[in-house]
């Protein structure tokens, strides 16, 4: 046995091992990495569609509406008569009505007075007569208050028909209309009854309407608007719950008549100064609206922001002191029509590209767990292979996969012009991919810990793709944008990793649509500066979740996946004191009387003498010590528990192979398990070259051989390429790991005829066979286990298997098990047969012979007529001869060697077949599997003849 292998060299093991499985392998991983490029076709294909569709159509839509301009004029000619095609036609500087904004570009909007916004709707004001309106007021401080609101609005009226604007600046004027989406066309001003509403502290005279019109050039612009006076109530209440009160109330359509009969006017707004004073100016501002009104698009609130704060500047300056408020305008309209193009790329991001980066997480979980069922994973680390380079290689190549199909995903995305890959800056990308497609490896690694099957880990992984990206797509845009949601809510959510991700692929097609402060499509490194810029938090949420989901893990996968026994506190193992090499009974009592028979046994109980002997002081031959092994397995639906090993006392000393027979669930394989690591002792222990199983088992792994009852085997890797990556877990290099692989196909005979070099899984079962057995034997380990090694082996095959366990048993220990009574007589240096989970005896083949043998075994087929006739015949020759088998005509009988001569059994056979028909006899000595089947019955005392 060579020294353990390094880190370094079990991670070049498993690197060569994946890389060559991989190559044999390329087609599924160049079809994985050029998913996402069939992907971005097929959305440059659905991009490529909807422009040629939108373009026709905007072609359309612009010759329709520059022909239905009616008050358009050519960009080069004011006249309105001008000729010039309908493509160069744009809205004059004023314009007749709302039809002209609706169908051509607007260079030059109109202005509007502005107006405060008054009830909407529902007849509370008629067009001829106004109806009053109440304003609520209330703050900290109420003399203040009341200061301004008496200021708020003007008693005198002075138009100057001339300059109607100037005029209308110092007057302030409310309608019951609401905006629109755009104040192009005030609707206000623009609807057949045009009223507006002066408002006044002071009683309405009777003669206090008056009208005016906005002239351009020779005609109207808007004729005959009339206005209307109307007295602003202004009451003051204690506190701002009292006015949201009173509001809720007249928002109650069975309390509305009677709140109006109370107060009279209806309310139109409300202030709240909170603690201003004349150091301070803080208010706040409410409008009402009615739920059953037509929803106000836009709010009047530029008027009401001049009363309060022209208000305030009386308040401190004097009467004198006025903020005029001349117009309200709009930004030019573009010249072209307000139909944009779609950018599929940008509005189908985040959820299309979440679904196409999140589609890594199945292939990466699924090829963890599955190597977790097949105990692909334990069947490498039972040869030597460390976790920490099983980590390092495996994240490795996920990682590198991962990179190419995101290298991928953003080349062919940029390749095809889409805005969302090349107008955002690729450092930035780069980085969030990165850092995304780390935690995506860490939590594959995290969610595989959880399961051990395929199939409801693949089920969970695509239910979490596609609704991680449904539940995205329609909850999170929704949250970002409301403002009531707590900011530290949304912080919580992208804690989930899929929400991150469709977070930060939000926000690359935000900047892609909007630009950012500078007016620059896409995100730029500045932009992570931003207040409203969620990248830079999501960055940091994914870094400490890749370290963090990391570490879990790894720590799952020590405690709950790993075989080698280690409890939840293993990371204080340095805190935790040593167990002593000694009996660690659980106090359970042996259950049955097979348990109390077995300490009778003198072959048992020598046994445990020894290893209570070799516990004290150890003998340095002894390559395996079993100290009272036992294994329950917790009963399930009621059932009770399963004892599979009953306190097993075993000692195997260097250059023996022990053999072990048993009948089918004897737990022959849950003694084996417990051996190599597959499950964890109940109590009790084994040592294996002084190193406990319950704690020392990843030591134990780099000397230990292992041929499981099952085939694990890469069905893409030939025989050679097996054994050199696991002689390289022995520590094997250069010229003596070939030499070894060599020998071991030529032992075996995988040699020749081209077998050494085809893929395993176009072996046949008894090759496959072979080849696990010669893992096991890879780099001359101390402890050998094989259960039943010759299955499904032809004779020749066999007995050349034989040759080869014989001649490596002599430096080493080997426990095998085995149905098979010739290979147990062939190999092993002592047996145990094992019933029940107990041992039941224990030696060399001749000396179980002789324990439970002893006897002639005498067999005669006749007639059924004649059975009685030979019954008495074997009485006779011996009286204390026991029937053990009887069926239709033929019988087996048990003849004591020292009451019956073999001259005497023949001279009976021949006095017989002259009385009577005989078809067959034999006498044959014991056999091992006569002791077996009497050992396994559990009854020595068969049927008795006499």
């Amino acid at each position: 046995m060579s020294n353990p292998a390094s880190f370094w060299t079990q991670a070049n093991a498993l690197l060569r091992k994946n890389l060559t499985y991989q190559k044999r392998d390329v087609k599924t991983n160049v079809r994985l990495v050029l998913f996402p490029v069939i992907l971005v076709v097929l959305l440059y294909a659905l991009q490529t569609a909807v422009d040629i569709v939108q373009s026709a159509s905007l072609q359309d839509e612009k010759k329709t509406k520059a022909a239905a301009c009616k008050g358009c004029v050519c960009v080069h000619d004011i006249g309105r008569h001008a000729k010039c095609p309908d493509s160069e036609k744009v809205c004059g500087p004023r314009f007749l009505g709302p039809e002209d904004a609706n169908t051509c570009p607007v260079p030059y909007p109109p202005e509007w007075p502005p107006l405060l916004q008054l009830e909407v709707g529902d007849g509370l004001f008629s067009n001829d007569a106004a109806r009053n309106v109440t304003m609520l007021f209330t703050g900290t401080d109420q003399f203040f208050g009341e200061s301004l609101f008496g200021t708020m609005f003007p008693t005198e009226l002075s138009i100057n028909e001339s300059d109607i604007m100037a005029s209308l600046a110092s007057v302030v004027l409310g309608t019951e209309f609401g905006l629109d989406l755009t104040v192009f066309v005030d609707p206000a001003l623009s609807i057949n009854s045009r009223i507006l509403y002066r408002l006044q502290q002071d009683q309405c005279k009777v003669n206090s309407s008056f009208s005016f019109n906005f002239n351009e050039g020779d005609s109207k612009m808007i004729p005959d608007v009339k206005v209307n006076c109307t007295q602003a109530f202004t009451l003051w209440r204690k506190s701002f719950s009292d006015i949201w009160d009173e509001l809720q109330l007249e928002d109650r359509d069975d309390d509305k008549i009677g709140y109006y009969k109370l107060h009279k006017n209806p309310i139109s707004g409300a202030f709240d100064f909170l603690n201003s004073n004349k150091n301070i100016f803080n208010v706040s501002f409410l409008i009402y609206k009615h739920d059953n009104r037509d929803k106000i698009n836009m709010n009047r609130t530029p008027r009401s922001v001049n009363m309060i704060s022209n208000a305030f500047l009386k308040f401190l300056l004097g009467n004198g002191t006025k903020m005029l408020f001349d117009f309200i305008g709009e930004m030019p309209k573009p010249a072209s029509s307000d139909t944009t193009m779609i950018d599929i790329t940008s509005l189908l991001g985040g959820l299309f590209y979440t679904w196409v980066i999140l589609q890594l997480f199945p292939v990466i979980l699924i090829s963890l767990v599955y190597e977790k069922q097949h105990k692909i994973r334990m069947m490498m680390k039972m040869h030597g292979l460390g976790d920490g380079p099983y980590w390092l290689i495996s994240y490795a190549y996920f990682l590198a996969i991962s990179m190419a199909y995101m290298l991928c995903f953003v080349l062919m995305g940029s390749f095809f012009g889409f805005h969302f890959f090349r107008e955002n800056n690729y450092g930035i990308q780069f980085v969030f991919y990165f850092i995304y497609v780390n935690l995506q490896i860490a939590s594959a690694f995290l969610v595989a810990a959880l399961f051990s099957n395929v199939k409801p880990a693949t089920v969970t992984a695509y239910i979490v793709v596609f609704g991680t990206g449904l539940v995205a797509a329609f909850l999170f845009p929704d949250l970002l944008k409301n403002d009531l949601f707590p900011k530290k809510w949304i912080i919580v959510i992208e804690f989930y990793p899929g929400f991150a991700l469709f977070r930060g692929l939000n926000e690359f097609a935000e900047y892609v649509s909007v630009g950012n402060s500078s007016g620059t499509l896409g995100m730029r490194w500045q932009d992570l500066n931003d207040s409203t810029n969620g990248m830079k938090q999501i960055l940091i949420i994914m870094s400490i979740e890749w370290i963090v989901f990391l570490f879990v893990a790894y720590y799952l996968d020590q405690v709950s996946s790993s075989a080698s026994g280690r409890s939840p506190f293993f990371f204080l193992k340095g805190f935790q004191k040593k167990t002593p090499l000694s009996s660690q009974n659980d106090n359970m009592p042996m259950q049955g009387s097979r348990a109390l028979a077995q300490m009778d046994k003198p072959d048992v109980i020598q046994e445990r003498e020894k290893v209570e002997e070799l516990l004290l002081e150890p003998a340095g031959n002894h390559r395996i010590v079993c100290n009272e092994l036992r294994k329950v397995y917790q009963g399930r639906d009621g059932n009770p528990d399963k004892v599979a090993v009953r306190g097993l006392f075993l000692a195997v000393p260097q250059g023996e192979c022990f053999g072990m027979l048993g009948p089918n669930g004897a737990g022959k394989t849950s003694f084996i398990s417990m051996m190599i690591g597959l499950t964890k002792p109940t109590s009790g222990t084994a040592f294996v070259q002084g190193m406990d199983i319950r704690t020392d088992m990843n030591g134990l792994y780099t000397s230990m051989g292992v041929c499981p009852q099952h085939n694990l085997l890469w069905e893409r890797l030939t025989g050679r390429e097996h054994l050199l990556f696991y002689g390289r877990l022995k520590n094997l290099k250069g010229s003596a790991l070939t030499q070894a692989v060599e020998e071991s196909l030529k032992s075996l005979n995988l040699f020749n005829g081209g077998v050494a070099d085809k893929q395993a899984g176009k072996y046949s079962g008894g090759m496959k066979r072979r080849l696990s057995v010669a893992i096991s034997l890879i780099g001359n380990p101390n402890v050998v286990y094989m259960d039943e090694p010759s299955t499904g082996l032809d004779p020749a095959s066999r007995k050349r298997l034989w040759d080869v366990i014989k001649t490596a048993k002599k430096d080493r220990a080997i426990i095998l098990t085995t149905h098979s009574m010739e290979e147990a007589e062939a190999l092993c240096d002592r047996l145990g047969i094992f019933v029940d989970g107990s041992l039941q005896c224990i030696g060399n083949s001749k000396e179980l012979k002789a324990r439970y043998g002893g006897t002639y075994v005498l067999t005669m087929t006749t007639p059924w007529e004649h059975e009685k006739e030979v019954e008495n015949m074997v009485r006779l020759l011996c009286p204390n001869a026991n029937k053990i088998y009887h069926i239709s005509g033929t019988q087996k009988f048990e003849l004591p060697k020292g009451e019956v001569r073999i001259a005497d059994v023949f001279g009976a056979v021949d006095f017989a077949k002259r009385n009577f028909t005989v078809s067959a006899w034999g006498l044959t000595d014991t056999t091992m599997e006569d002791v077996f089947i009497k050992v396994a019955r559990g009854d020595p005392h068969s049927q008795n003849l006499s």
